[in-house]
């Protein structure tokens, strides 16, 4: 069988950049802090980094010009080595510090034909949540001029037994290093290493052995899921413009990832809180429920939904009657519902902290919520559904991945 997930050519930045001012964290993290983005900003100062080459999404509706600029950077980095192949048809073992230990993962390509962001997708490769098709033209601007991308996608794969990823890392000591430094910004340390040669081989051969006996679902998108759905939209539209002897491939046709085990003892599902602004949080809560009462529910008090107010007062439920469902689908169902007339009231917010401070800056409403049990996501996907949008995160703002490096989606 051919694997979905295999090797590729992987650049990284030459020796002479400096890692630390290269590497910054995903384009979708802190899309309401503008003041981390400058942070970062100044950080790298006028030195070659990632940041020249991402669109922080933070800036979304203010794309002009920029795009234009990305791509270029994206030209001149390759034209002046500044990016060089680093890894010749092979993977990269990566080592992350984050809060709860060392997060271990496995870059690579997929193929973007075994992958469907669509609920209920039979595919080898899904999304684990629902896709907001609006926030994937924006992001299709980019790519479809870009000549690299550079990754923040991580895939989740089921793998109880360790076979995979965990082998790889007892032995890492006879693997090419690559890297090792320290992320900006509180970010922790990460080491790359190359797997090549026979090595690679060997890893390619064992993924299509642990693909078969997947039961047709062999990875899962745990972050950068629209990254993943705009890599496949761009793909569709440029197949249908290239022969059947270039689509076999094509490298739009393929997407690098990070594929990381689901029961990696570091890997903790984080909640996403949600911050509402301009909304009173006790006009909430009467909303809130009323609307339970109305679809059959009976709330008590709890610690799965916590409302917050800019005081800092909370109150905190349980629901009762689910049937199944998880008490994020209730209360997303009941947001959407309560901002369908303006919803950019309404955000998505990683980290507790985080949420307090905009709570008490905007004079907004917060709402806290429980990570749900990871061993219950890959059950509930093969089930037939997908989980409501902003269910979690892998690990808070700070732990998520951050570019390091990419390669070439152009001929």
């Amino acid at each position: 069988m051919k694997p979905c997930f295999m090797p590729a050519d992987i650049l990284l930045p030459n020796e002479k950049i400096e890692m630390g001012k290269w590497a910054v964290i995903a384009c979708d993290q802190y899309t309401s802090q503008p003041e981390y983005w400058e942070r970062v900003r100044e950080t790298v100062g006028s030195s070659e980094s990632a940041l020249n080459l991402v669109f922080p999404e933070v800036y979304l509706g203010k794309e002009e010009g920029r795009i234009d600029i990305i791509c270029a950077s994206m030209k001149e980095y390759l034209k002046n080595g500044i990016v060089i192949q680093a890894v010749s048809n092979g993977y990269i073992l990566v080592e992350r510090q984050v809060g709860h230990g060392t997060r271990t993962g496995l870059i690579g390509i997929i193929d973007l034909e075994e992958y469907d962001f669509t609920p209920g997708s039979e595919k080898l490769i899904r999304a684990t949540e629902g896709t907001v098709l609006s926030r994937i033209p924006p992001r299709v601007r980019i790519r479809e001029n870009a000549v690299l991308e550079c990754p923040h996608v991580m895939l989740l794969i089921d793998d109880p037994e360790r076979q995979l990823i965990e082998p790889l890392a007892a032995k890492k000591e006879n693997l090419r290093k690559l890297y090792d430094f320290d992320l900006m910004l509180d970010g922790g340390n990460v080491r790359g290493y190359a797997v090549e040669g026979e090595r690679a081989e060997l890893l390619t051969k064992l993924i299509s052995q642990m693909q078969a006996e997947s039961n047709n679902f062999f990875l899962a998108a745990g972050d950068g899921n629209h990254s993943l759905a705009t890599a496949k939209t761009c793909w569709e539209k440029i197949k249908e413009n290239v022969s059947e002897e270039e689509r076999a491939d094509h490298p739009a046709r393929f997407s690098m990832v990070e594929v990381i085990n689901l029961h990696d003892d570091s890997l903790n599902f984080e909640p996403i809180h949600r911050v509402i602004d301009d909304y009173d949080c006790a006009t909430i809560l009467k909303h809130f429920n009323k609307y339970i009462e109305d679809n059959g529910l009976t709330g008590r008090e709890g610690d799965e939904i916590t409302f917050v107010d800019p005081s800092e007062n909370k109150v905190g439920f349980a629901l009762d009657g689910l049937n199944g469902r998880l008490p994020v689908d209730v209360l997303q169902r009941f947001l959407d519902e309560l901002t369908k007339n303006d919803p950019e009231k309404l955000d998505y917010i990683h980290g507790e902290n985080h949420v307090m401070d905009l709570v008490k800056k905007k004079k907004a409403t917060g709402i806290l919520l429980k990570s749900i049990d990871k061993s219950s996501l890959f059950p509930g996907i093969a089930a037939g559904g997908v989980l409501p949008r902003k269910t979690f995160s892998i690990g808070h703002a700070d732990e998520k991945r951050f570019y390091i490096e990419s390669r070439h989606i152009c001929r």
